[in-house]
């Protein structure tokens, strides 16, 4: 029979990350069998880079987004009744104001959060006073170490009466 022919398999061998090889043998005509050998190169490396990026990548765009884009914006007016500063390892800047309608009625409690310093001190010098605090919505946060509410204060102002 003799030695074989080393001769590219069908495709000519250009699948990305394979190189397939194929040995004739030198059979008898057209209709004789080669056998091919097919190698993988590469690896599962960047497969597994590809899984840990997304893994990574997903939550954190998702986390930016739900911070970033407000579902509502609007301003409330009431009594600035408490705010502090509470949390375990995440310490946030959380207040409630009391907005009455009319008097005697029963308020209505607003809770907030804020990540701002400048807007916290505004609102520590404001206590026991009326205010109007301007806010955003945002709906989603996936954990409480960004605020214990969804509504953000970005400005507050202070109302004479």
């Amino acid at each position: 029979m003799g030695r074989g022919v080393e001769v590219p398999a069908r495709g000519g061998g250009r699948t990305p990350g394979h190189r397939a090889t194929g040995r004739v043998d030198g059979g008898a005509g057209p209709w004789s069998s080669a056998s091919v050998t097919i190698r993988q190169t590469g690896g599962a490396a960047p497969w597994i880079l590809l899984v840990l990026l997304l893994a990574v990548a997903l939550p954190a765009g998702y986390v930016w987004t739900t911070l970033t884009w407000s579902f509502s914006e609007g301003e409330r007016v009431g009594y600035l009744q408490k705010f502090s500063k509470r949390g375990w390892v995440c310490k946030t800047w959380e207040g409630e104001i009391a907005m009455v309608t009319m008097p005697g009625a029963i308020p209505e409690k607003f809770y907030f959060s804020t990540r701002d310093d400048a807007v916290a001190a505004k609102l520590n010098g404001a206590l026991g006073k009326r205010v109007g605090i301007v806010y955003q919505q945002h709906v989603g946060i996936p954990t409480s170490c960004f605020g214990e509410t969804e509504y953000f204060v970005s400005d507050v102002k202070s109302i004479q009466e």
